[in-house]
């Protein structure tokens, strides 16, 4: 395949994701909104109701206590609303494959070939795809299928978002960034930028149940309690944090002595990625040390994702000084001490 055909299949693959990631989010707002109905003790009751009566024709009413009073649920109902979380996953799973051809595309079709995190339309798509794919690892481990239209909203959004007004055409790297410290960092700073945005996502959902514990239908008695939410932010924060520590602290800075002579250079990129390793550092020290659980922690950690995303996205566009800045024109950045040239570290 040509360069031009090779690129030409990424913008298409960029577009079919879109579209699956679309049908994803619809299937998942049905399943949401068919949780109105089904209170979780009945949905319960009617899944066993229903493996016992097995081909039973009427499909019957289950009988649960979901609250003061007993609570008809109708098997029928319980069995729609699961199908449309297994098709949701399903086609979140086909948007990630096709995502990721998206990806390889991208790569594939500069002269000479590349890892396509060039700029910040590149680095949007790798920081959405590992979204994707952080979500689909730990759906089963984690127990995160109360997350998915969120998340599914989420990438699609963003997507959008590059697709409008981040495109670039595929151009050669400059020399700075032409090293193989372009693999080595900026996979590290993506998969942390993934963790983070999970971890925030668990942070903030804590704050509404923890508003509002109390419902027994809709989507909001599908999602954990607050204590498990805190324990799973935590969790994901744990692992983004070396990774992040890693891209930030480590090879940053090796990069950017070979590519500048210099470990520091006071970039505006790198002063905010070090305040996001602050208060990521800060979040995790307090919960390990101090005991800070529940509405403050998580209140620090979307602090944390606050800077991290106003790195990638303020940066770009508002600073003047930031020799990372390439928001409106093809690659034109070069490394710096812990920060992902990419747009997003």
């Amino acid at each position: 395949m040509t360069d031009a055909a090779w690129e030409t299949l990424s913008n298409q693959a960029v577009a079919a994701c879109g579209v699956v990631y679309f049908l994803a989010l619809l299937a998942h707002l049905v399943e949401w909104s068919s949780l109105r109905h089904v209170p979780v003790e009945g949905a319960a009751a009617a899944r066993s109701a229903s493996a016992r009566s097995g081909s039973a024709e009427g499909g019957g009413v289950a009988v649960a206590t979901g609250g003061p009073a007993e609570t008809a649920v109708d098997p029928d109902r319980v069995r729609r609303t699961e199908l449309f979380g297994r098709l949701g996953l399903l086609l979140t799973g086909i948007a990630v494959a096709v995502h990721a051809v998206a990806l390889l595309g991208r790569g594939m079709a500069a002269d000479p070939n590349r890892v396509p995190w060039g700029n910040m339309y590149e680095f949007t798509l790798s920081g959405t795809f590992v979204v994707a794919l952080l979500y689909l690892v730990l759906h089963r481990r984690l127990g995160l299928a109360w997350m998915a239209p969120i998340v599914v909203g989420f990438v699609l959004a963003l997507l959008m978002v590059a697709v409008l007004w981040l495109y670039d055409p595929v151009a050669p790297l400059t020399e700075a960034l032409d090293s193989y410290w372009l693999v080595i960092h900026v996979v590290s700073a993506i998969i942390a930028t993934g963790a983070f945005t999970l971890g925030g996502i668990c942070s903030a959902i804590y704050l509404v149940k923890e508003r509002w514990p109390g419902p027994t239908t809709g989507p909001l008695a599908r999602i954990p309690a607050p204590a498990v939410l805190d324990r799973i932010s935590y969790r994901i924060h744990s692992f983004g944090f070396p990774v992040w520590t890693f891209a930030v602290l480590i090879t940053g800075p090796i990069w950017a002595h070979q590519a500048w002579s210099s470990y520091w250079n006071w970039d505006p990129k790198e002063v905010w990625a070090f305040i996001t390793w602050v208060v990521y550092a800060a979040y995790l020290h307090a919960r390990s040390t101090a005991g800070w659980k529940g509405r403050n922690a998580a209140i620090l950690a979307l602090v944390g994702l606050a800077t991290l995303w106003f790195n990638f996205i303020g940066i770009n566009y508002f600073s003047s000084t930031s020799q990372h800045s390439y928001a409106s024109a093809p690659v034109v950045s070069e490394p710096a001490a812990g920060v992902a040239h990419s747009g997003g570290a």
